[in-house]
């Protein structure tokens, strides 16, 4: 997926200008920067949920505007920050959502096997009769991300997917981004506000500033003190663990 002169205003301002680069296929991408970096703005522009004044996207050939939605959909899942369907719907129903690009309402003994692997994986098999409304903040996000997983496209975007998690979920949610890129192959691209997150699990960085790419590059490449004092205008010590660098800011 290739990403061209990215422009997208409100008014007079522009919240992203002339962003260029690259998805890599089969890996981890994050996108990190200060909040109003523009970093949710690209992600949502590259997914179509918000119209772009400039710029092409380039996917498996033709620009994503000329994709039909529903053979799009069976190749870009999306989990967006803000997620609130009033209908009454139990967790099952909802990650069953994620099969509607295949088989509509009417799902197949093959779709219902994707819906209890996606449960599976989010640990919510003793939720997954519940209704939406009987869970906390951090089960719901279980829940939708099942929703996003059962959906098995190619390339999966999160937007922000640790939010309302706690430490344990959260840690479990970057784990199985990993999985789903080395054992699935499947292309991982996610907002992160937590750096330690985007370091330790992800491939390659997108840092932006002021609406702009600032940095795009491997971990190693990003990480850096210098980089990052530039992009967030704090300190950062940086140490490593396991062969992967990971920051400390002051």
């Amino acid at each position: 997926m290739k990403i061209s002169h990215l422009i997208k205003k409100y008014g007079e301002k522009s919240v992203v200008n002339d962003v260029t680069f690259e998805i890599p296929k089969g890996k981890v991408t994050s996108m990190i920067g200060p909040n109003g970096a523009g970093k949710s703005t690209v992600l949502n522009i590259i997914t179509r949920l918000t119209q772009r004044d400039g710029g092409q996207i380039l996917f498996e050939g033709k620009d994503i505007k000329d994709w039909q939605s529903k053979e799009l959909s069976k190749k870009v899942a999306i989990l967006t920050q803000s997620n609130n369907i009033q209908m009454k719907l139990t967790v099952k129903e909802l990650v069953s959502f994620g099969r509607f690009p295949y088989s509509g309402s009417r799902l197949t003994e093959q779709d219902y096997k994707f819906v209890e692997q996606a449960i599976k994986y989010m640990e919510l098999e003793e939720f997954q009769d519940r209704f939406l409304d009987q869970l906390s903040g951090g089960q719901r996000q279980r829940a939708y991300i099942a929703m996003v997983i059962a959906q098995d496209t190619d390339y999966v975007f999160l937007d922000e997917p640790t939010n309302n998690l706690d430490i344990y979920h959260a840690s479990n949610m970057m784990k199985i981004a990993r999985k789903l890129c080395d054992d699935l192959g499947k292309t991982v691209v996610m907002v992160l506000h937590e750096i330690n997150y985007a370091a330790f699990y992800s491939d390659y960085i997108c840092a932006f500033k002021d609406g702009k790419l600032h940095t795009f590059g491997t971990v190693e490449e990003v990480i850096q003190k210098d980089i990052l004092k530039s992009i967030y205008n704090v300190d950062f010590e940086i140490m490593e663990i396991q062969d992967k660098p990971l920051s400390i800011y002051f």
